[in-house]
């Protein structure tokens, strides 16, 4: 395989046209790991394009990413920031990759209640995509947490070339990946 060519099982994980991955019932983008299950590990449930090319994304937290009491990991709202963020090229038809995002936490965010992140372009410049959004508490629109970051357009060449740089990395220390 050249470098910068992908394999079969990388196009069949991407999709045949290597920009329209598998999505849930909900319409919801779905990475590797959650296309098994048809849904969104995360809790994303429902996401849409907005007349005004807001990505909209309805999810609820999961009680198994409780951090304290009653209330969402961290990591959970950064996750689902990145992923609400990244699906904003992806729902134009471009693979990308997270570049930096930087999240502020405003409100604990609740677990088990109805939640809706918005996600926009504020430029895009040759391949990078600089994009912001929040996390927001329904019925009431409360802000929960923001994020600003940058992704870089992509194509299937770019993870072809990271399993054969991962595939030097093993050989350079004797490792063979499983």
């Amino acid at each position: 395989m050249n470098a910068g060519t992908p394999d079969a099982d990388l196009l069949s994980w991407i999709g045949t046209d290597l920009q329209a991955l598998p999505r849930s019932e909900g319409g919801v983008g779905l990475c590797g790991a959650c296309m098994p299950n048809s849904r969104c590990r995360l809790g994303l449930v429902e996401e849409r394009l907005d007349e005004d090319d807001v990505l909209v994304s309805d999810l609820v937290c999961p009680s198994g990413h409780e951090g304290g009491p009653g209330v969402a990991h961290g990591g959970w709202t950064a996750s689902v920031m990145d992923e609400v963020l990244g699906h904003v090229p992806l729902n134009h038809n471009q693979l990308s990759v997270t570049a930096t995002i930087t999240v502020d936490f405003r409100k604990p965010v609740p677990i088990e209640r109805p939640l809706r992140a918005r996600a926009w372009i504020d430029k895009i410049e040759g391949k990078k995509w600089y994009i912001s959004g929040e996390l927001v508490l329904l019925p009431g629109n409360g802000v929960l947490a923001t994020a600003t970051g940058l992704w870089i357009a992509r194509d299937a060449s770019h993870f072809a070339r990271h399993r054969a740089w991962l595939a030097e990395q093993d050989a350079a220390a004797g490792t063979v990946a499983d």
